[in-house]
């Protein structure tokens, strides 16, 4: 199975690394990105401080996770909210259903969250013939064209806006030539209607809060607000990493959040949430269930060196400055979280066997590690998946003896200046054909500096 995984990512990111147009397309927007970005982050007096901050911040949610959990569930149930946890993505996906069969519903809405992207609810509801709504208009224009989210900030970003109207033409029968404003007018029309006819809302989280018992949401649509208030059951799945220590700290998460996300000072709607509708309330739902998912999440905690990836707030910083991602796009990765922080976390929730090689597509430039909100080492986790790849026996016959050459060759100074720079480029470019496969050739110099040194300094 590994192979298999393996060479159809290796297939895919042929493809797209090819496709100049959509290099085009992507490239477009994250340069957008990139010029707004630091407009964002003049808003902290000292960034490197805040992010410093929310990195120990998180690393104390972490370090006490049980107890942060236990607080959360305590503060929440004790204002009539349910809390369920689902040790996996089938455990989570049968907690909905049960709650879908026990409203009689036919109809759920849902905002943008990349957990039920991981636990493929779409899917699963659509097997139980529940209509499920994408309500965000990135992940509504990706359910219309039958594919997952492109990117975790921004779903859609691989799409242009005449991609966009020959899509709404096809499916929903629009002028083919209506502009951006058009196309989310008649999104929203066909959305509004969804609300109100559906009995079942489903929400992510941005945050969990532990002190008050509550979820953060932030966005810029207003559809996560109408997801959880019009229905009348309000169901919220997020993953167990999410939680925060106290609600004073989303003074910090959220503007970090929006900077890095996409350069904003602060998203336009930003909710919290603390249970279903209350005695003294006029709105919100009348039931409320949290699904704490762990979904291989603890795999990262038990691992001391692994667990900083669980520090992520899920901005897609590392996405919009990686090279790679940059030239392959996000489906290419073929799993619910693409870029750095999916190529980390992935193996350790999916089976490092099988998912060892998202490890290796990177150039461990460190860009990912510079541009981190919350400063997490992912070049470093990305070296670290690698040892452990080799050290549970993951590494095949031919990549052992291949860098056990390499360690003998460059151990030995007189083994490396050995032979000339013609034997060496067709030993490097025709007998290893690995990196030539999709890469140009290398070309050794006619001496190497060690010869170039020696004679300059008159060296024997």
């Amino acid at each position: 199975m590994s192979n298999e995984i393996k060479d159809v990512f290796l297939a895919k990111s042929n493809v797209k690394a090819a496709d100049l147009e959509h290099r085009r397309k992507i490239n477009f927007n994250i340069g957008r990105y990139n010029a707004v970005v630091p407009k964002g982050k003049e808003q902290f007096e000292h960034l490197n401080l805040a992010r410093e901050r929310a990195k120990n911040i998180k690393w104390r949610a972490i370090e006490t996770l049980d107890q942060q959990l236990e607080n959360f569930e305590s503060a929440f149930t004790a204002r009539g909210g349910i809390v369920l946890w689902a040790e996996d993505a089938q455990q989570a996906r049968e907690e909905i259903l049960r709650i879908c069969r026990e409203k009689q519903c036919k109809i759920l809405v849902k905002s943008k969250s990349m957990v039920t992207e991981e636990i493929k609810l779409n899917d699963f509801m659509e097997e139980h013939h529940i209509e499920s709504v994408e309500t965000d208009l990135g992940e509504y224009i990706q359910q219309l064209d039958g594919e997952t989210p492109y990117h975790i900030v921004t779903p859609a970003m691989h799409k242009s806006k005449e991609d966009v109207a020959r899509l709404f033409a096809e499916k929903l029968g629009t002028d083919p030539k209506l502009s951006p404003g058009e196309l989310t007018l008649e999104a929203r029309e066909r959305l509004r209607g969804k609300y109100v006819q559906a009995e079942i809302g489903v929400t992510g989280a941005n945050f969990l809060i532990s002190d008050i018992g509550g979820i953060a949401l932030t966005e810029n649509e207003g559809n996560a607000r109408l997801s959880c208030a019009w229905p009348k059951t309000h169901i919220v799945v997020v993953g167990i990493e999410k939680v925060i220590p106290s609600m004073q700290d989303l003074g910090l998460f959220w503007p970090l959040l929006a900077t890095y996300g996409t350069g904003q000072q602060m998203t336009v709607y930003n909710t919290i949430i603390s249970g279903p509708r209350q005695p003294a309330e006029t709105d919100g739902p009348e039931e409320m269930i949290v699904i704490l998912l762990d979904n291989g999440r603890t795999n990262l905690l038990a691992n001391p060196k692994t667990r900083e990836s669980l520090y992520c707030i899920r901005c897609g910083a590392c996405l919009n400055a990686c090279p790679v991602y940059k030239n392959i796009g996000g489906h290419a990765y073929g799993t619910t979280y693409s870029g750095p922080i999916g190529s980390v976390i992935t193996p350790h929730l999916r089976g490092m066997d099988d998912w060892k090689h998202l490890s290796h597509a990177s150039s461990l430039c460190g860009n990912c590690t510079e541009v981190c909100a919350v400063k997490i080492n992912l070049h470093e986790l990305l070296l670290e998946n690698r040892h452990e790849a080799v050290e549970e026996g993951f590494a095949s016959w031919t990549e052992k003896m291949a860098w056990k050459g390499w360690k003998i060759g460059v151990m030995n100074r007189k083994w490396m200046n050995k032979g000339n720079a013609k034997m060496k480029n067709w030993m490097v470019n025709k007998v290893f054909k690995a990196w030539t496969a999709r890469r140009s050739d290398l070309v050794f110099p006619e001496k190497s500096f060690n010869q170039l040194w020696r004679e300059k300094n008159n060296l024997s």
